[in-house]
C-alpha cells in the first residue's frame, strides 16, 4: 500500500501523536544546532536533506523516515531542491 498524508496522518494519530502536518523548506537552509519541545516522527516526500545529531549526519530522500525525541539537539541543512517532508508531533 502506497503511503499518502491521510493514511500517514490517521497512523500517527493513532500512534499518540497529537499534530500532523506537511513541512516545505527552501532550497539550501540550514538549521543550525536547536531543540524542539517535542517528539517528531517524519517521512520525507520530496527533495533531501541532510540532519544532524549525536555526532552523525543521516543524508534522507523521498522515502527515507527519521525520528527525534523531544529535546534532542540537532541541526539541518536542504539541497538545491530544498526538502518537504510529513511530520507528526507529540507535544
Amino acid at each position: 500500500m502506497e503511503l499518502n498524508f491521510d493514511t500517514f496522518r490517521t497512523q500517527s494519530l493513532a500512534a499518540g501523536f497529537d499534530e500532523v502536518l506537511e513541512r516545505q523548506w527552501a532550497p539550501d537552509a540550514v538549521l543550525a544546532t536547536h531543540t524542539h519541545p517535542f517528539a517528531v516522527q517524519a517521512v520525507v516526500t520530496q527533495g533531501e536533506l541532510w540532519l544532524g545529531c549525536g555526532g552523525e549526519t543521516r543524508h534522507l530522500r523521498p522515502g527515507d523516515t527519521f525520528t527525534l525525541e523531544r529535546d534532542v539537539p540537532h541541526d539541518e541543512r536542504y539541497g538545491p531542491e530544498g526538502a518537504t517532508y510529513w511530520v507528526a508531533r507529540k507535544n
